[in-house]
């Protein structure tokens, strides 16, 4: 009798400890992309602002990830290179995964620093991708 109340016991205790390691494992940053820029520019040399379906406001414009890539192209082939991207939030909209996953792209395809800033007087954090911090 003991025996199978000691069993039930230690049962528990091994589901408890399971459910709590998978607990703490789901516990992390929600876009891990994300890392603290100790380096952070005082300007930038282009500022995007979240706009609706996953597109990019630009000094008023809306532009889709590839127009963004255009732009940039275009000011690199006439002698007017961007270094930085800041990828801000706009008054009605929310800067989503979708602005984020594009920003990475941007950045990682034309070689670019991109950063993000998710709300107005928050902290400045850079996007790297992958191959970007190996």
């Amino acid at each position: 009798m003991q025996r199978f109340a000691l069993s039930r016991i230690l049962r528990g205790v091994i589901l408890a400890s399971a459910a709590a390691l998978a607990l703490s494992a789901c516990s992390g940053r929600t876009r891990p992309t994300d890392v603290a820029a100790p380096d952070v520019p005082s300007t930038f040399d282009v500022v995007l602002k979240a706009d609706k379906d996953g597109q990019y406001d630009m000094d008023g414009a809306t532009l889709s990830e590839e127009d963004v890539k255009g732009n940039l192209r275009f000011r690199r082939d006439t002698n007017n290179p961007a270094k930085t991207v800041l990828l801000k939030r706009a008054e009605k909209q929310k800067v989503s995964d979708r602005h984020v996953a594009g920003l990475a792209r941007i950045g990682f395809e034309l070689k670019v620093r991109t950063f993000l800033q998710e709300k107005e007087g928050e902290e400045i954090t850079e996007v790297r991708t992958q191959a970007a911090a190996q």
